[in-house]
């Protein structure tokens, strides 16, 4: 049998590789070669992230201290796995002002 210890040092590490390969995307986007596999690497971690979190869950291990937390984060992970397979390509899709067209504005105004 494999140790609660290790499945839980296994999903925390899981976790913080797919949180910085995905801090690194805008990046990685430049070339959609380097998109692509970035998508499909974030994509698989967290997949594999949200088994080993449901296998901790069942192996009765704690995540942060809650023996609750591992089945919910394990479904947030299928989720952001696949909005991870999304291809906006650039595309803006927050349509909000940014402090850069703010000041435009307000030097126009003057």
């Amino acid at each position: 049998m494999v140790a609660v210890t290790f499945i839980e040092a296994l999903a925390e590490t899981l976790c913080g590789v797919a949180a910085v390969i995905f801090t690194f995307i805008a990046t990685l986007s430049r070339s959609p070669s380097a998109e692509r596999v970035a998508q499909n690497v974030i994509s698989a971690v967290l997949v594999l992230s949200a088994v080993v979190l449901w296998w901790l869950s069942l192996a009765g291990g704690e995540l942060w201290g809650s023996n609750y937390l591992p089945r919910p984060l394990s479904l947030f992970c299928v989720l952001i796995a696949i909005a991870a397979r999304m291809n906006i390509k650039g595309t803006n899709v927050s349509f909000g002002a940014n402090p850069h067209s703010i000041g435009r504005m307000s030097d126009e105004a003057e």
